[in-house]
């Protein structure tokens, strides 16, 4: 996304610029998230977790919305690299988060269909891509959306594999790490 938008007549200093925001952005946004006050007791209301995950999910899919648009706007086959990136994330995580929500107490039926409704967001994020690109020039949301894709990677993914220390887990942890730059080197082969 970062050499797109360079390559589309960003200038160089300003992408890194939005990088650091989207980066700043999501750094702020967890640590807000994962900051709450109750004075209520445990046991008078029902894992109040859920609920934040909810929310913090659906910030998120509203931004990764706002990005998979912004590069189909920008380029269409940005646009599908884009897209398959941010589904290779989503759909475990979406797997995840509907997983908490049934160890939260939820029914099955209600933790799908809350989870469908914060999955939606993403729909709204592509829409204002879509309605933004005719008033301003959203050149600006591919180095954004890079930065908040870094911090994902940086916060979440590398402190998880690094926390391994068997041999053979890294090395499988690096074969897939490969196997996902092959893979989206070959979409933008075959988008090319």
């Amino acid at each position: 996304m970062l050499p797109e938008a360079i390559h589309e007549g960003v200038d160089i200093d300003s992408a890194f610029i939005l990088v650091l925001i989207g980066f700043s952005l999501f750094f702020l946004l967890e640590q807000f998230i994962h900051w709450h006050h109750c004075h209520r007791l445990p046991s008078e209301h029902k894992h109040p977790v859920t609920y934040l995950i909810l929310f913090a999910d659906a910030i998120h899919n509203f931004i990764d919305g706002l990005a998979i648009g912004g590069a189909f706007m920008v380029d269409f086959r940005l646009g599908w690299i884009t897209l398959f990136a941010a589904a290779a994330h989503e759909i475990p995580q979406e797997l995840g988060d509907y997983g908490i929500l049934i160890h939260g107490g939820w029914k099955p039926k209600k933790a799908l269909l809350f989870n469908f409704f914060s999955g939606l967001t993403a729909v709204f994020g592509g829409l204002a891509a879509y309605f933004l690109a005719s008033k301003i020039n959203i050149l600006f949301l591919l180095p954004f959306a890079a930065g908040n894709f870094i911090y994902i990677a940086s916060s979440d993914l590398i402190p998880e594999i690094k926390a391994n220390s068997c041999l053979l887990k890294n090395l499988k942890h690096f074969v897939f790490f490969v196997i996902g730059i092959l893979f989206m080197f070959s979409i933008k082969i075959f988008f090319e």
